[in-house]
């Protein structure tokens, strides 16, 4: 028996000493970046957490969309909406940035799925707009609060003026706010399934894992699809000018990992790919994934979500 406590001892000081190194690379990266950096990852296999000021509010920009797809999905579940209830474009929701909905002549049908995977792939701002009018924010944010988290909120329509009772700080952080943990907590969720539908909780991953904007996250991860042709990172973006930010479910070798990073008080406001934030966050990401998945990411991914169907066709942890 002394011999394999001695081993477990030398196992458990080496996984410590392993994450201290790996966070004392992420605190240098962030120390020498001009603008400002939050970050909470978890290693989902080994249990191994680095962060960076991870419960500091930040404006969200439009990662905050993850928290109305899963508000949508646990109303689909509920019976309340369909992925195949209709949503008709208007005008009035039509906002410029990103997407490609404010292009089109208002009139035009789409399913609440497919608005979704354009709110989601394209972060379209006219297709998130849509998706509010169907599921509403006020139930979004209570299912934020539900779980737990208490300083992630969505304020109003993209592009368009706060209405209604809102909160004081909504003028500081624009459409939404959250933290790099709480964050992370939701794509845990998701990946957790702790929705309790198999098929929907797939749904969300497979949108995500379509993300079309690869130039944060996986910016120095992608080195291809994973088997079944889609990429082993399932992500959501936000970018203002002086705000980038990524969060994303990462399928490595190891095991899955999740990765949440917000900049912001960034000096350089360029909308390109070489952007100071979008580089630098490819590169906390590129550190974490190689401290802890030396063999990069995953080509066989055997199951998307962290739980099974059970023989009776319950849902069980893994």
């Amino acid at each position: 028996m002394q011999p394999l406590r001695l081993l477990c001892a030398a196992l458990i000081l080496a996984l410590g000493l392993h994450a201290a190194s790996l966070q004392q690379q992420l605190q240098t990266m962030a120390a020498a970046y001009p603008g400002r950096v939050a970050l909470y990852a978890h290693n989902l296999s080994s249990g191994e957490v680095v962060a960076l000021d991870p419960d500091r509010p930040v404006p969200t920009a439009s990662v905050i969309k993850l928290a109305l797809m899963l508000e949508a999905y646990a109303q689909v579940k509920a019976g309340r909406l369909t992925l195949a209830t209709p949503l008709q474009l208007t005008a009035a929701n039509q906002v410029p940035g990103s997407g490609v909905l404010h292009l089109l002549t208002p009139g035009l049908r789409l399913s609440l799925q497919d608005a979704i995977t354009l709110m989601i792939t394209l972060s379209d701002n006219t297709a998130t707009n849509m998706v509010i009018d169907a599921v509403g924010l006020a139930p979004t944010n209570a299912r934020m609060a539900a779980m737990g988290l208490k300083s992630t909120y969505f304020y109003k329509k993209v592009f368009q003026p706060a209405s209604g009772p809102m909160p004081a700080d909504q003028p500081k952080f624009g459409l939404g706010k959250t933290t790099a943990r709480e964050m992370a907590a939701v794509m845990e969720g998701i990946y957790r399934c702790d929705l309790g539908d198999r098929a929907l909780c797939l749904d969300m991953v497979t949108t995500l894992r379509n993300q079309q904007y690869r130039a944060m996250l996986p910016r120095y991860l992608d080195g291809g699809a994973a088997s079944d042709g889609l990429s082993p990172i399932a992500d959501k973006i936000g970018a203002l000018d002086a705000v980038r930010n990524d969060v994303a479910l990462v399928y490595t070798r190891s095991g899955p990992v999740v990765i949440s990073i917000f900049t912001y008080d960034n000096p350089d406001h360029s909308w390109t790919p070489e952007n100071q934030a979008e580089i630098l966050i490819g590169h906390l990401a590129q550190a974490i994934v190689q401290a802890w998945s030396p063999a990069g990411l995953a080509r066989q991914i055997p199951d998307l979500l962290g739980m099974k169907p059970s023989a009776a066709g319950a849902l069980r942890p893994q």
